[in-house]
């Protein structure tokens, strides 16, 4: 299709001034809304203003400006309609082949702090979805354009070929119309926002990349953050050197985000297959990474790793020993990323937003046809709601190392069992069916590697239903268990303990991952 006749109707202006240049250089008669009318004329370029159409001045402070009857029919009127191009002659109207809008920045308003109701609302475009939805629907004749990406592409199409093609105008429309529905998810979510759980979930995701791959190299990928959230996994991360992330990267990547938040001090994770293989805290980040590297060399191999500290030249060295997929840091001195870039392959990357703790969001399951959505797991336990139930109430360094193993074990898949000692795992069985199974492959690791048992912690992200379990650990030298409790055999299990002489914490909450 041709395009002689286009209206604009932009909030964001950027790159107007060399779409407008372009399509009045190509013969294009602009007509324009309000403001976007005033700034094509400030750039010297002929445009007539939209209330010479319509004979209305923009009543109600321009709230209804597009609104109206000769805007709407000009946009929807098939050329290949004898009634319709016949109703336009006969109120002297002319069709429009193009039209260009961006709508009112609703979610950047509504998500400031302490905004004020009225102020979101009037943020709410009426007229430029209208004009969009019509345009889109009427994509064989008129081509929708919300997007200032497209406007140098649609200028050298229509330079080329003197038309838009058939596709252009079916990409146009689909971009259009899911402009217009992500728009009205922030909307409908703004509202609802008060609701936990809402009667209809509407969730708006914007392509940020494509993925080299899924899981496996048979399938295609690509990540997809929400459009309305306030940060996602890659916001403010900059990648320094290395390979294009990878689906598994990433999932990794947010595992072990995610273990990082649980810590103030210096820390380190090593996460595999979506589990963290090696944990350590330490007062300083280059032994928080040699705890958290020798909790399991073999499965370190190859892992993502994440500290929370700046890294330096000997931290550096060290990482650069070993082979890693993905490091993530809040920041590398120059000589640190000199070093680390004699590794090509490993992905380094700057995380520039380091928090504690999570927001506290949804977290979503994709299951056959739906979703399963729950709060998300966020919250950091401390001592304070926890409750001895077993033996000698623990010292500091005990504590330290009890806390330490839980905030690790919600991270770890179900059956979750984590083995610490002096701030460092030293074995985790994680993914199994059975928990006494999951202890003892923990343990087990812990013996292969040659780490030391007696007086280490143990933590289980959910009750131990029966002694046998606890009862492997303390016979292995295992000297203080935390776990939520709960169960009908609680009381054999206090039993086990005291027979032990070992102590044993109650959380009274239950850290469940699948």
């Amino acid at each position: 299709m041709a395009v002689r006749r286009a209206l604009i109707s932009v909030f964001d202006k950027s790159g107007l001034d060399e779409f407008a240049a372009g399509l009045t250089e190509l013969g294009v008669e602009l007509v324009a809304s309000g403001g976007t009318a005033a700034y094509i004329s400030e750039l010297g370029l002929a445009v007539t203003p939209i209330e010479e159409l319509t004979d209305v001045p923009e009543p109600l402070g321009g709230r209804v400006k597009t609104l109206h009857p000769r805007i709407h029919a000009a946009i929807l009127a098939r050329r290949d309609s004898r009634e319709d191009m016949s109703t336009l002659a006969e109120d002297g109207i002319e069709p429009f082949d193009l039209v260009c809008v961006n709508l009112y920045p609703f979610s950047q308003v509504a998500r400031q702090k302490d905004v004020r109701e009225e102020d979101a609302v009037e943020m709410i475009d009426i007229g430029g979805p209208a004009m969009l939805r019509a345009a889109a629907k009427n994509f064989v004749h008129v081509a929708p354009v919300c997007s200032r990406a497209r406007y140098g592409p649609i200028l050298d199409e229509l330079r080329l070929d003197g038309e838009l093609s058939a596709q252009t105008h079916r990409e146009l429309a689909a971009a259009a119309f899911a402009h217009t529905a992500a728009y009205e998810a922030s909307i409908a979510s703004w509202f609802s926002d008060r609701e936990t759980f809402p009667p209809r979930l509407i969730l708006s995701l914007e392509k940020e990349r494509d993925l080299p791959y899924g899981e496996n190299p048979h399938q295609r990928a690509a990540y997809y953050p929400e459009a309305e959230a306030r940060r996602h996994l890659l916001s403010r991360v900059e990648q320094l050197s290395g390979n294009e992330l990878s689906f598994n990267n990433l999932a990794d990547l947010d595992a072990a985000r995610a273990v990082l938040r649980q810590f103030e001090l210096p820390a380190c994770a090593i996460v595999k297959h979506a589990n963290p293989c090696g944990v350590g805290v330490a007062a300083e980040a280059e032994d928080a990474y040699a705890k958290a590297y020798a909790s399991d060399p073999v499965s370190a191999y190859g892992g993502v790793v994440a500290v929370n500290r700046r890294v330096d030249p000997p931290l550096a060295g060290r990482l650069a020993g070993q082979f890693i997929e993905v490091l993530i840091a809040p920041e590398y001195t120059a000589d640190a990323v000199e070093i680390l870039k004699r590794k090509p392959a490993t992905r380094l990357l700057e995380d520039r937003e380091r928090r504690r703790a999570a927001l506290g969001d949804r977290d979503y399951r994709r299951v056959l046809g739906g979703l399963l959505v729950q709060d998300a797991d966020a919250e950091v336990d401390d001592r304070e709601t926890m409750e001895v139930v077993a033996g000698q109430a623990p010292d500091e360094a005990g504590w330290g190392d009890l806390l330490f193993a839980w905030r690790v074990c919600k991270h770890v898949l179900s059956n979750a069992i984590v083995v610490a000692r002096d701030l460092q795992t030293i074995g985790i069985g994680a993914g199994q069916m059975s928990r006494v199974d999951a202890v003892r492959l923990a343990l087990e690791k812990a013996r292969e590697i040659g780490h030391e048992l007696e007086g280490a912690v143990l933590a289980s992200d959910a009750f131990f239903p029966f002694p046998d379990g606890p009862q492997l650990a303390l016979d292995a030298g295992v000297r203080a268990i935390v776990q939520p409790g709960g169960s009908k055999r609680d009381a054999d299990v206090i039993a086990a303990v005291e027979q032990a002489g070992a102590t044993m914490v109650f959380t009274r909450r239950r850290h469940f991952r699948h």
